[in-house]
Order: structure tokens, then sequence, then C-alpha cells
């Protein structure tokens, strides 16, 4: 399996670039590694599109690749066309995925348990999305179908459109972390204070 983390956008309501602040008890890890981390084991390789500070986000890939030893390889992408929606973003992911299984998760999703993760991985279907308190979140899982079908559809559509020709498959999990992404520095202090509450539970 392959992960597509969609990490190109403004960050424009976070007051900051967002995939780079400190999250994880320590502030050890960034936004940006705490999502890839939760793929380790799971997938060959992360696929992680940039756009906006492009250069910040290869920096923090670095960063990752030389503190840590995880089991999978992370693919730098760059979109020149990040400002014309995150769609485009998706479609050069999907230009990079070989696996015939992988999952889109946007880069500001770090509290998506690792239980999560491995159980959208065995459950079948095109379309896989975990739901908590009935609403679908992230990362969804898709199968190289789905992928033909987002690489043939028009850039300006979304995947919204390019979804709605398939049965999902909502697979209910108990991790409001699928829902939580960090927009704004109001979503930022809550995380922070979910992640600490999730590891002082642990």
């Amino acid at each position: 399996m392959e992960a597509i983390v969609l990490a190109a956008g403004y960050s424009s309501r976070a007051n900051a670039f967002k995939m780079t602040l400190p999250m994880g008890q320590m502030g050890e890890m960034s936004v940006l590694e705490q999502t890839i981390s939760k793929f380790e084991g799971l997938c060959s390789r992360i696929i992680v599109v940039a756009g906006f500070q492009a250069e910040i986000i290869q920096e923090e890939i670095a960063k990752i690749i030389s503190k840590n030893a995880y089991s999978f390889q992370i693919k730098f992408v760059y979109n020149e066309n990040f400002n014309q929606g995150m769609f485009h973003s998706i479609q050069k992911g999907c230009n990079e995925v070989n696996a015939p299984t992988f999952f889109i998760t946007p880069g500001d999703c770090p509290l998506v348990k690792k239980e999560t993760v491995q159980l959208l991985a065995k459950h079948k279907g095109n379309v896989v999305i975990p739901s908590f308190d009935y609403k679908g979140g992230h990362p969804i899982k898709l199968s190289s179908e789905v992928k033909q079908k987002i690489l043939e559809t028009n850039p300006e559509s979304n995947l919204r459109v390019v979804l709605g020709g398939y049965e999902k498959q909502y697979m209910n999990v108990d991790d409001a972390g699928v829902l939580m992404d960090v927009d704004t520095p109001e979503d930022y202090q809550k995380a922070i204070d979910y992640d600490k509450a999730l590891n002082f539970s642990k």
C-alpha cells in the first residue's frame, strides 16, 4: 500500500505554516511527521504533495528521514498548480501511486490513531472511509480503479464528485482524531490538548 499526504495549501487560517508546527508530548514531531507516522508498517511509500512554500516541506521531509528509521520511503512531489485547488494535488499524487490500494489524507490530520489506519487497511472496498459519530473523516482508502477515475476526471472537478460514482464503505471507529485537523490556531490548541490527553490515558 501507499499513501498520498496533501501538504500543498496556504495554511491561511493557521497564522503559521501548520505542517511544521510541533506536536507530540515533547513537541518532538511536526504536524506533518505525526500524520505520516501513522502509516508505518502498512505503506511502502508516502507521497507528499507540496505547493505553497514547497521548500519548507522539502526541508521537513529531509528532517523526518534523517532522524527516524521509518520502514517506508517518502517521495516529495511538487504541484505547480497548487493555487488551483486540492483536486490538482490529489491528481498529482495519484500519478505517482503504483500500489493496488492507497490512502489519501490531508497533512494536517495528525491525531488519527494508528489502530484506525490498520483497521482501514484490512477493510475491503473501492472507497473506505473512517467514521466517528456518523461523520466521515480521514484518511480514506481507495482502489486503483478509483485512482484511474481520478486521473481521467477534469482537474476543475473535485474528489467528492469522483467518489459519488462508487459505493462507499463507512467504517465506524472509536477515534475522534479522524475528524480533527489543524486549520486555525484554535484547532491547533485543541489538537495539542487532545494529543496530551490521549498519551496520558495510554
